[in-house]
């Protein structure tokens, strides 16, 4: 009986274990953008806010093809939805080696990979916690939710010495190798459910709920569907909008912008890259720790903390000298909250959508989120342009942030939806 477990249990922690390696892929596609900022300005001429609108382009449809990416992970299957995303990522970035108008870039990494990198979203990482986990949902999706940022730990420092002397073309290289090199790996070694190991759910026994029905009929409505119900909560419109803040203040605004933002105070694109390692390393502490807090506290009280800490740093930011001990301390603070917001919000969902629905209904939070970056990766960059600085998008994202962390402590939890249901009938 206990080697039996112990067979299923390695099945879900190969699960999460490739599930964390695309998610980390995705990641370091999603944050090449800030690195070819500079060099496609160098050796193209186009302008900032052009640029910035193809990363913009790209962030959002990151979000908006989330939920239908969850419902085809239902209908369709996690394992092809993932391979169809990766593929595509491979492509739509090696076919960029040939632009030559920002259009095509546009196209590329804005259109292209923005669609494929969302299957790879981290919608990914709700439908594999419920589907292969019954216990420790939190602490699963902290560290899952964690390999955004360790994607740009591990991948930021490489394409910004890649793009060194303005070098782009390396950069789409590396970046398109990283995409093809792990579509077999999850061929051969994820398996969908855990049915087809003869198992049950990690932490699954006869006292845990039962897992949520998975198999549906495949129908672009489902995603759809999902929304319509969720629409009629106002506990959606208040993650879709705390989440918009989130978006806005972390890959939309730093991730975006940060290595141009230390450029602008003299400092190189290889050491502004480091800073920004630095934050994804301390993330990996502050958003696992923030999984284990999910199963054990109030994620509105959790979210309150981090949206207000997160809003100071920022608000703080302008106002440093730019050395090294105050970067540094900068990087640590803002490090630990960066995406920690992602378990607590998980589990929100959860509670206030059912196992069933709550990956899709995030799927589109996750829009508010993609869309408060888009909002954040375009108008920071107009900022720079129209007044030779990004002080004031950074102190404006902060005081966002202070704003949300007043809205969700006042979030109130409705009735588990089986309970609503019952109501009604």
């Amino acid at each position: 009986m206990l080697t039996r477990f112990r067979h299923h249990s390695a099945h879900a922690w190969i699960a999460v274990a490739v599930t964390f390696i695309a998610l980390l892929v995705a990641a370091g596609l999603r944050s090449a953008p800030s690195v070819l900022m500079v060099p496609l300005q160098i050796n193209f001429g186009w302008g900032r806010g052009t640029i910035s609108f193809a990363a913009a382009m790209g962030i959002f449809l990151y979000g908006l093809v989330g939920p239908f990416s969850a419902a085809l992970m239902i209908s369709f299957g996690i394992k092809r939805t993932m391979l169809a995303g990766l593929t595509l990522m491979a492509l739509s970035t090696f076919a960029s080696l040939w632009m030559t108008t920002p259009w095509q870039y546009v196209l590329t990494w804005g259109v292209f990979s923005g669609i494929g990198s969302g299957a790879i979203a981290s919608v990914l990482g709700a439908a594999v916690v419920n589907r292969w986990f019954a216990t420790r949902q939190g602490l699963v999706m902290g560290m899952l939710s964690a390999s955004t940022a360790t994607g740009a730990l591990i991948f930021l420092p490489l394409l910004a010495w890649l793009a060194q002397a303005g070098a782009w073309r390396p950069v789409v290289v590396a970046v398109t190798i990283a995409c093809a090199a792990l579509i077999p790996v999850v061929a051969i070694f994820l398996s969908e459910h855990p049915d087809d190991v003869g198992g049950r759910r990690f932490g699954e026994t006869q006292a845990t709920q039962p897992a949520p029905e998975l198999k549906q009929a495949a129908t672009p409505w489902l995603a759809f569907e999902a929304l319509f119900r969720a629409a009629k909560v106002p506990m959606f419109w208040l993650l879709f909008g705390t989440f918009f803040v989130c978006g806005l203040t972390t890959n939309g605004l730093v991730g975006t912008h940060m290595i141009a933002f230390c450029g602008d105070h003299g400092i190189a694109p290889v050491a502004a890259a480091g800073l920004l390692s630095m934050m994804g390393f301390f993330d990996l502490f502050g958003t696992t720790a923030s999984g284990w807090l999910t199963d054990r506290y109030d994620p509105r009280r959790l979210l309150f903390a981090y949206y207000g800490l997160r809003g100071l740093s920022l608000v703080a930011l302008p106002f440093l000298d730019f050395g090294p001990m105050s970067l540094g301390i900068f990087a640590v603070f803002y490090g630990l909250d960066w995406i920690a917001t992602i378990p607590p919000t998980v589990k929100l969902a959860n509670i206030s959508f059912g196992q069933r629905d709550a990956p899709i209904v995030f799927g589109w939070i996750a829009v508010g989120h993609q869309a408060g970056a888009a909002t954040a990766a375009f108008g920071a960059g107009v900022i720079r342009e129209q007044f030779g600085s990004y002080a004031a998008a950074f102190v404006i994202s902060g005081c966002l942030a202070l704003i949300a962390a007043i809205v969700v402590i006042s979030l109130r939890l409705g009735p588990p939806p089986q309970v609503r249901q019952a109501a009604i009938a």
